[in-house]
């Protein structure tokens, strides 16, 4: 990650924190994908791309659509300088325990 404020481990960490304070998770994962998207053309603006899988019971009653959006919110000062691409999936803690039995 060359653009936005530190290395792309600060940037996950900052995404982390935010994610956590907002959401409460159950589980979370970030994983910085940046290398894969070497040479693309987004990534010369600096931005970072991210995986994020994220179970909350935040979520309950939510459609996909709206947990993007909370995510989003949850990011959006992130978004751009430090964040290129946001790869989500998104759970309730039932969704998970079912997809990870």
């Amino acid at each position: 990650m060359q653009g936005g404020s530190g290395s792309a481990q600060e940037c996950r960490a900052r995404i982390e924190a935010k994610l956590r304070a907002a959401l409460a998770p159950e589980y979370l994962e970030v994983v910085d994908e940046s290398e894969l998207h070497r040479g693309h053309p987004g990534a010369a603006s600096g931005g970072g791309h991210f995986r994020v899988r994220l179970a909350s019971s935040e979520f309950e009653g939510c459609s996909r659509t709206q947990r993007h959006r909370v995510v989003y919110r949850a990011l959006q000062d992130l978004m751009g300088p430090e964040i290129h691409a946001l790869a989500l999936e998104l759970y309730t803690p039932g969704e998970w325990d079912e997809s990870t039995s």
